[in-house]
């Protein structure tokens, strides 16, 4: 029911769902139901809500790629977007197949941690 209330633009409806889903003790896609309400409560910009769900998904659910994606949409809503890049460059070159952007991987994950860096 989260997810047709999401697909109809009812986020705060879907919120509820979620919630009360989790609450129940949902085993069977429990990451995903944590991950529509992570991403509905960013929807409905309450950010610090999204983050604490996401945290604890990725704790749950360290092998789910898509949380962290999730989770960095709302690290930029929190206005933390060099935790946000850092998460997406973390991820790009953990899953991507294309040479040239692996050929970069040793300096890109060393970006990663010093965005706002300058040297002179």
């Amino acid at each position: 029911m989260a997810w047709t209330c999401d697909s109809l633009g009812k986020e705060s409806e879907a919120a509820n769902f979620y919630k009360k889903a989790l609450a129940n003790g949902l085993k069977e896609d429990r990451v995903g139901a944590m991950l529509g309400l992570g991403s509905t409560y960013r929807c409905l910009g309450e950010y610090e809500k999204s983050l604490k769900v996401l945290d604890q998904a990725v704790k749950e659910f360290p092998e789910d790629r898509s949380l962290t994606v999730f989770r960095a949409l709302t690290y930029y809503n929190l206005g933390n977007p060099q935790e946000s890049i850092r998460e997406l460059l973390l991820q790009l070159l953990e899953t991507t197949n294309d040479d040239s952007i692996k050929s970069y991987d040793r300096a890109l994950r060393f970006y990663s941690n010093t965005l706002n860096q300058t040297w002179k």
